[in-house]
C-alpha cells in the first residue's frame, strides 16, 4: 500500500489532488476535508469518517468503502472523465444526504447502505448491488421486491 494513514486525525485537510491509491485510512477521520480530485483508487476506507467531505472529481473506484460515514459528502462528478465510485464497496455506508450527481457506481456494492435523502440524479447504477439499501424510512430494496 501507499500510505498507512489507519486512524489518522485528518479533519478539514486540503488533500485536493494527493494521490492515496491503495492507501490504507480505515477508521481515519477526514469529516469535512477537501478530497477533490484525489486518487483513492482501491483505498482502504472502511468504517471511515468522511462526514461532509469534498470528493468531487475524486477516484473512489475499488475502495472500501463498508460501514464509512459519507453523510452529506459532496460525491457529485462535474468532470465526467475521470470520477467514479465503479467497483466500490459501500456495504452499510451511511449516505444520508450525500450529493452522488452523476456518479458512477456500476458494479458498487450498497447492500444494506443508507441513501435517506440523497441526491442520485443521473446516476449509473447498472450491476450495482442495491439489496436491504434504504432511500428512505418507507422504501427499502431487496431482491424480492425488485
Amino acid at each position: 500500500r501507499q500510505a498507512d494513514l489507519w486512524k489518522a486525525d485528518l479533519r478539514q485537510a486540503d488533500l485536493r489532488q494527493v494521490d492515496l491509491r491503495q492507501a490504507d485510512l480505515k477508521f481515519a477521520d477526514l469529516w469535512g476535508a477537501d478530497l477533490r480530485e484525489a486518487n483513492l483508487r482501491e483505498a482502504n476506507l472502511c468504517r471511515a469518517d468522511l462526514c461532509r467531505a469534498d470528493l468531487r472529481d475524486s477516484n473512489i473506484r475499488r475502495a472500501d468503502l463498508r460501514e464509512a460515514n459519507l453523510s452529506e459528502a459532496n460525491l457529485w462528478r462535474a468532470d465526467l472523465r475521470e470520477a467514479n465510485l465503479s467497483e466500490a464497496d459501500l456495504r452499510q455506508a451511511d449516505l444520508k444526504f450525500a450529493d452522488l450527481r452523476g456518479a458512477d457506481l456500476r458494479e458498487a456494492n450498497l447492500s444494506k447502505a443508507n441513501l435517506t435523502g440523497a441526491n442520485l440524479s443521473g446516476v449509473n447504477l447498472m450491476d450495482t448491488e442495491l439489496d436491504g439499501a434504504i432511500f428512505n424510512e418507507k422504501y427499502i430494496l431487496s431482491k424480492e421486491g425488485q
